[in-house]
């Protein structure tokens, strides 16, 4: 590993003091125990005594000893010094004036710290192994690496290499695993395997791309032929697979680098690259692609019955709409017949006689809304038979290619698929044994009416029906899917549960038996209901008594809206103060600044984790980050002439660097710097957090947008959740296919994000609102808050039903399950852990839970626990106008910064034109990253502004700087600039040379002249 993959900050610190060590630092390695003060003691003169306790102290801290002291913070010469009551610190520039000394004093302080020097016998062959194990089962970058083994070196006392020695230690530990794992994959691979996996890097017949960048083109959009290619595809996957025991002693993760490595380079890239890798990089490819082909496969299947009901829905609407007229003529006409007859002056035998006469009409009358009318729990299932010969062009293949599981619940749609697969292949199949228990009563009318045999076609509409929200709650599921599978499985179990559930429970603050917790949380809800009651009302909330739909009246809590606070002069005056101080600059010139500052550049490596050559990398990488962020394209970026900046090296760096896990690190990198400034931290600690959605049309038929006419019109979308903390910066984003209901995703941006900070409350818009959400927000340590859109009909809980809360008792009319909590704890606990290791994802798990309206025992207990939280939630909210107005705050914060990003997002209508997911996850994810940039530059300029006004002195009220705002933009320059330039040869008359000919027009200029094209040598190989 050379030099040059450390970032700049890590040779820096390496060995070295960088600024003050901090008061918790200077206490834990500077401090001078009984045993020490008699060692120095030992030394004569002051200087010597010193520099012997600099030496100790510094070998702690940094793992080596002093070459200059000299180059010793002040701070920590002043902290010993005043230990060893040493008047004159200054001294200790005498103590470098005779090197023996310092060395004698080192060779004395080894043998009494116990401190080793590095070589292969003391502590390298160990280190050796602990690397190699970190290796082999992760992906660490070499950076990381280098911390992990100066850490584990300061851990194990051994004084510290060279920083060269250390980098090729681990450059050597990497290429050992490299060679290992190339060998073991390649190995796993037959003869005719191996053929195939070869056969991938040639052209795909006549065609100009490779088998390989064919296979990896996933499906865009859904129809009925484009779900037979795709399981058409997964078929030809599968047999290049080797299979799961193939890679059984290979970590997932490697597997995964690898195979990222195939999706993004160019075939000729893998077919240049030595035996051993390229076939080692083959197998890891068709292994990874054996299981994101299943998914798209499913994804398709997903969208495609998701619209055939949609469309069924709107076909049956538009039938009805044409049809009311004769429904409305029919229902009136008996509606006349009826009112004659139920006439009391009519005798028995003038009733007949007028139905006689009547007879014909009613007849017709009664047949038209027979035929018209439609029950109560009708979907216009009937409708949806009109598309059964779509469903049978792609339906035996997929019986044929997908293996389906299920737990319980999805066991009657699992034998219906069985029943519907061993009909195949009849020409005249008997449907008598069909299972019924998978026939709900909206369908039974159609599937089997009564007298007549059931209907095969309506049966598999059904079934399919079934199948799509049993998948959807993830009751059925297939094996080895990321995004189909079963979550339950994934939670811990057994020993491996036992053994971390003491830790669990400490860590997030929760007591193992039910009866202790429960009791905490009965106190906590009772002293809160009693505070309250006793400060009831409070300005904006009143009690009023209102029907409800029973037609019962009972109390319902009115929240009136907070009134604006007037914003000072003073608060004025410092807002245009600091805006007129803001340097002007354009967005590049920003992030270039951002950049030198922060480093985060060097968060984006490339795919294969080789070293990279480029020279000014960083340059490259802002273009890019610019065209993505703005959504303008390479285009504008490109300077002819200059290196970073040429076509080739851009494109070279969008496809092999930017990437959703490089983007988050760089992105961690931004919101880490911004936590130091304190005109951020006099804003917030980074404790609290909102998440809003951004939506985003997307005007390309892909399988990744979804419709929504509220936000996208006629057309489909996406939504970027972004998570804003009380600092401005967005630590987290998650895109969303369509408008899925925030309260699946809120919980992630917390439990999976990589910076610093540390968020414990959560607030969001009434839509991320549910009870099973505010209960693992509890058990997890988070506090979540939801602005209310309409607090009276929220319902509060108590726990104990016997308890007097005064004016509140008539909300508080429903009573806490507790048994039920109590049955499930352990459940509870052991879901919290899972999410806490990270071993299942929050979202998936929620949809698993809760059960499309139908949710598990198990989900049940998670909410009557959210219960109690909510309640306790919602007494402070009422209770307390200062933290609703604390919540408005932060989501004005974060709708703030949306709006920054639509500005920064100005190509193409700001629409996102992106048909995969992962190309949606890395433009959202530059958009993100460049917006934390300018949030972070307006930071340190605000921040410098202000420390100008107090050096002039200004008085600068704290309360204004709390409610300043990173989010201006006016100041920054978005759109580029004109030149008006003109290169002299044109100004006298010559002209622009016209743009280079591409292959494709070539190609089609010799078909127009009837050239014959000339095939390549057998050797090329084209990507």
């Amino acid at each position: 590993m050379p030099v040059e993959y450390l970032t700049e900050a890590q040779e820096q610190r390496y060995g070295r003091y960088v600024g003050e060590p901090s008061p918790e630092q200077l206490a834990r390695y500077f401090h001078l125990d009984d045993e020490d003060r008699a060692l120095i003691a030992q030394r004569r003169g002051d200087h010597n005594r010193l520099g012997f306790a600099l030496q100790i102290g510094t070998l702690r801290f940094l793992g080596v000893f002093l070459v200059d002291p000299v180059n010793i913070p002040i701070g920590v010469i002043t902290y010993v010094a005043a230990q060893l009551t040493i008047a004159d610190p200054q001294c200790i520039v005498r103590y470098a004036e005779r090197i023996q000394t310092q060395q004698e004093h080192t060779l004395e302080i080894r043998k009494y710290s116990g401190y080793k020097e590095f070589s292969h016998r003391c502590g390298g062959f160990a280190l050796m192994r602990f690397l190699y194990a970190r290796i082999w089962i992760g992906t660490e970058r070499p950076s990381v690496l280098f911390d992990l083994a100066t850490a584990w070196l300061l851990d194990k006392k051994v004084l510290l290499p060279g920083v060269t020695t250390l980098t090729r230690l681990i450059s050597t530990i990497r290429e050992r695993v490299a060679e290992r794992l190339w060998q073991r994959l390649s190995a796993a691979v037959s003869p005719e395997q191996r053929t195939d996996l070869e056969g991938l890097l040639a052209r795909a017949g006549v065609s100009r791309i490779t088998n390989l960048e064919r296979l990896r083109r996933a499906p865009s959009r859904a129809s009925a032929p484009v779900l037979v290619q795709a399981l058409a595809r997964l078929t030809e996957v599968r047999q290049l697979d080797v299979g799961p025991p193939g890679v059984a002693n290979v970590p997932t993760s490697r597997i995964k680098a690898l195979a990222q490595y195939a999706v993004t380079t160019k075939a000729q890239n893998i077919a240049s690259l030595t035996e051993q890798r390229r076939m080692a990089t083959l197998v890891s490819f068709a292994r990874q692609l054996a299981v994101t082909a299943q998914d798209d496969s499913l994804d398709v299947l997903d969208m495609l019955i998701r619209d055939l009901l949609a469309r069924s829905v709107n076909s049956g609407k538009k039938a009805r709409l044409r049809t009311l007229r004769d429904l409305d003529a029919a229902a009136l006409s008996l509606a006349e017949i009826s009112e004659k007859v139920i006439t009391p002056a009519w005798t028995d035998e003038q009733v007949r006689t007028f139905l006689t006469e009547k007879q014909t009409r009613i007849t017709e009358a009664v047949a038209t809304i027979y035929e018209l009318a439609r029950p109560a729990d009708d979907n216009y299932y009937q409708e949806i038979v009109a598309r059964y010969p779509a469903v049978r062009r792609f339906f035996p293949a997929l019986l044929r290619t997908i293996s389906f599981a299920s737990n319980e619940a999805g066991k009657p749609v699992l034998k219906a698929l069985t029943f519907l697969s061993e009909l195949e292949g009849q020409k005249q199949p008997v449907m008598d044994s069909a299972p019924m228990d998978v026939v709900p009563a909206g369908w039974k009318r159609l599937v089997a009416p009564q007298g007549a045999p059931i209907d095969r076609r309506y049966y598999t509409l059904c079934v399919l029906e079934r199948l799509h929200e049993a998948l959807r709650r993830h009751d059925v599921f297939v094996e080895e899917s990321a995004r189909w599978g079963d979550p339950r499985a994934k939670l811990l179990t057994g020993e491996p549960w036992e053994r971390v559930r003491p830790t669990i429970c400490q860590s997030l603050g929760r007591k193992a038996e039910p009866k202790m917790e429960l009791d905490e949380l009965a106190r906590r809800l009772d002293t809160a209901y009693r505070a309250t009651a006793a400060r009831f009302p409070q300005p904006g909330v009143r009690i009023e008594k209102i029907k409800n739909k029973a037609g019962q009246e009972v109390d319902t809590l009115i929240l009136t809206g907070l009134e604006k606070v007037e914003e000072p002069e003073s608060l004025h005056l410092l807002r245009h103060r600091v805006a007129r101080r803001q340097p002007l600059v354009d967005l590049p010139e920003l992030l270039l600044e951002i950049q030198a500052r922060t480093g985060f550049a060097s968060e984006f490596s490339h795919v294969s984790e080789g070293r990279s050559r480029l020279d000014d990398l960083p340059i490259s990488i802002c273009a890019v980050l610019i065209a993505e962020a703005c959504n303008i394209g390479l285009t504008p970026m490109i300077r002819t002439g200059v290196p970073a900046l040429e076509r080739d090296r851009l494109l070279y760096v969008q496809q092999n660097y930017i990437r959703p896990d490089t983007l988050s690190r760089a992105n961690a990198c931004l919101v880490d710097y911004q936590a130091q400034i304190p005109l951020a931290q006099a804003w917030g600690g980074g404790e609290v957090a909102s998440a809003d959605g951004l939506r985003f049309v997307v005007p390309l038929k892909t399988l990744n947008a979804g419709p929504n006419p509220k936000y996208f019109g006629t057309g489909r979308g996406i939504t970027l959740v972004n998570y804003t903390s009380d600092q401005f910066s967005g630590f987290k984003n998650i895109i969303v296919t369509g408008t899925l209901r925030d309260s699946l995703v809120v919980l992630e941006g917390l439990l999976n994000q990589e910076t610093g900070l540390k968020p414990k409350e959560l607030m969001t818009d009434t839509a991320s609102y549910t009870d099973v959400i505010f209960g693992l927000f509890h058990v997890l340590g988070y506090q979540f808050s939801p602005r209310l859109a309409d607090l009276g009909e929220s319902r509060f809980w108590r726990m104990d039903a016997s308890a007097d809360y005064g004016v509140l008792n008539g909300l508080a009319r429903q009573t806490i399950n507790r048994n039920l909590i109590e049955q499930n704890w352990d459940d509870i606990l052991r879901v919290a852990g899972s999410l806490k290791l990270g071993t299942v994802n929050v979202t998936d798990l929620l949809r698993a839970l809760q059960g499309n309206g139908h949710p598990s025992t198990l989900a049940k207990a998670i909410a009557e626990l959210g219960r109690i939280a909510k309640t306790l939630y919602l007494l402070n909210y009422i209770d307390d106008p200062a933290y609703r107005r604390r919540i408005l705050i932060q989501l004005n914060k974060g709708e703030s910064r949306h709006s920054l990003a639509r500005v920064t997002y100005f190509g193409q209508k700001g629409e996102v034109r992106q048909r995969y997911r992962e190309g949606q996850e890395e433009q959202l994810g530059a958009l993100g990253l460049v917006v934390n940039a300018v949030v972070l530059w307006n930071t340190l300029y605000m921040h410098r502004a202000l420390e100008e006004m107090r050096g002039r002195g200004m008085k600068i009220a704290t309360e204004d700087i709390e409610r300043l705002s990173p989010l201006g933009y006016d100041h920054i320059n978005f759109l580029g600039r004109y030149t008006f330039s003109l290169a002299e040869e044109i100004r006298q008359g010559a002209f622009h040379p016209l743009r280079e000919v591409e292959e494709t027009e070539q190609t089609e200029s010799r078909e127009e002249t009837g050239e014959q094209r000339t095939e390549p040598p057998p050797e090329e190989t084209i990507a």
